[in-house]
């Protein structure tokens, strides 16, 4: 299937672009490529890739803005659920910050491995796939705690009945947690249960995405009802 799969590289380094494209290819996937914001807009658009790989300091538009556009919402009210995996140089914490709450799913540091690269490609792309429904298969168990609902085969969740836009690795993060009530799960299982990686992985991903999650879910993030920190071990879903 990889070779139906198309990729958004927007790189202003041309020998760092290149690399990327190589490892891409090698594994069978299309490649686009840019070096500014501008016209990864208009590539995004006119392609419609499956990924974008996207650099933060960029000619023009900078990558935090092109990430904003396109999670903007579509003319039906939804929005563009295109995985994007955030490429940096930069490796402060707000910076990471920053770049989930413009709508990154993944956050890749500078200088970094093309292997590992691929592989979260390959994560990131094996999560945000829809369910394919299998005849007499359930495709996944509708959840309902109280005031929410979520129902994985349409990947919609409502709270009090008004649906909340959750990006990939958000909704990811409730349904696995929200199908283990009460369990306890530590930041480096959920990365690997979500993330799809465990040795490269960074566990603040998991740290930005429950706090990113609790302001969408929760009717008061400081004290939350649902999804919960179990000081020193890791987070729980406890809808009791």
């Amino acid at each position: 299937m990889s070779d139906t799969v198309k990729i958004l590289v927007v790189e202003d380094e041309l020998t760092v672009r290149r690399v990327i494209r190589q490892y891409l290819e090698r594994e069978g996937y299309t490649v686009i490529e840019t070096d500014n914001g501008s016209q990864a807009l208009q590539l995004a658009q006119a392609e419609q890739p499956d990924l974008v790989i996207l650099d933060i300091m960029l000619p023009g538009i900078d990558g935090y803005t092109i990430a904003r556009s396109l999670r903007r919402p579509l003319d039906d009210n939804t929005t563009h659920d295109i995985p994007i995996i955030m490429l940096t140089a930069r490796t402060e914490e707000m910076d990471r910050i920053t770049g989930f709450e413009a709508g990154t799913d993944d956050y890749v540091t500078k200088p970094f491995s093309p292997r590992e690269l691929v592989m979260r490609v390959k994560a990131l792309l094996r999560r945000s796939a829809p369910p394919v429904p299998e005849t007499g298969i359930e495709t996944g168990k509708v959840l309902t705690f109280d005031d929410i609902i979520i129902d994985p085969n349409t990947r919609n969740i409502e709270r009090d009945g008004t649906a909340l836009d959750l990006t990939h690795k958000e909704f990811e993060l409730l349904y696995f947690l929200a199908s283990h009530p009460r369990h306890v799960f530590s930041r480096m299982q959920l990365l690997d249960q979500i993330w799809g990686y465990d040795f490269y992985g960074d566990d603040s991903n998991v740290t930005v995405h429950i706090h990113r999650l609790r302001e969408k879910l929760e009717h008061d993030p400081a004290k939350p009802k649902y999804v919960h920190t179990v000081w020193g071990v890791g987070y729980k879903f406890d809808p009791s």
